[in-house]
């Protein structure tokens, strides 16, 4: 499977806002958008006049960053969100919000999806008491998302318990010391705490 091999910061930057795509680093003074709020490249500075094309371009590339899927996936949740009821905008970015690696991300398990994703690839959590190692996988309303029992004794997870986690949405529930999560409810638009004009992305698609 293709990745991203480069600095995830680039990203950021390229996107001129934070993703929060490496952790508590982006919490801190050094978060590479607030120290260098410019496009990466020689001619990161320069100003140009956007295209409606180029806006909605850059509005796709934000979100699938962000949520550190790559180009097919990002079009297969919009044909889903297509078929779904309600407004398509949403249903996409409830089908991102939905992805185990992201549910593991805002639990705290994980200090970034990437790292979600790491732990979801080496076994470490499990869905309703049984091993899912597929970042993609789409949890539903009453599912539970744990960290496996020897995983779970690491000395990364003493933080969790005793602080709990910041920003939990409220579309999910944490037990902190057992290091269990609960699915209850399914997300809604205002839960999503990333700058997304998901319309730009439903024109995209529809030219």
């Amino acid at each position: 499977m293709a990745r991203y091999t480069d600095s995830v910061c680039r990203l950021c930057r390229r996107e001129g806002q934070k993703l929060f795509l490496k952790g508590d680093r982006c919490y801190g003074p050094k978060c590479s958008v607030a120290k260098r709020p410019t496009p990466p490249g020689q001619h990161g500075q320069s100003r140009k006049k956007v295209s409606q094309y180029g806006i909605q371009l850059r509005e796709k590339q934000k979100t699938r960053r962000a949520y550190g899927v790559l180009e097919s996936q990002f079009a297969s949740y919009f044909e889903k969100a297509v078929t779904m009821k309600g407004i398509t905008g949403e249903n996409l970015l409830s089908l991102l919000e939905r992805r185990l690696d992201n549910v593991v991300y805002r639990l705290g398990f994980g200090e970034s999806r990437a790292h979600a994703r790491q732990m979801i690839n080496h076994g470490h959590i499990t869905v309703n008491g049984k091993k899912v190692d597929i970042p993609s996988y789409i949890v539903n309303t009453g599912d539970v998302i744990s960290v496996k029992e020897r995983t779970a004794k690491s000395e990364y997870f003493k933080s969790i318990r005793e602080e709990g986690v910041r920003n939990l949405p409220k579309w999910l529930t944490l037990d902190a010391e057992n290091l269990k999560g609960s699915v209850i409810a399914l997300p809604q638009r205002d839960d999503i705490d990333l700058t997304i004009e998901e319309h730009q992305i439903v024109e995209l698609y529809s030219r």
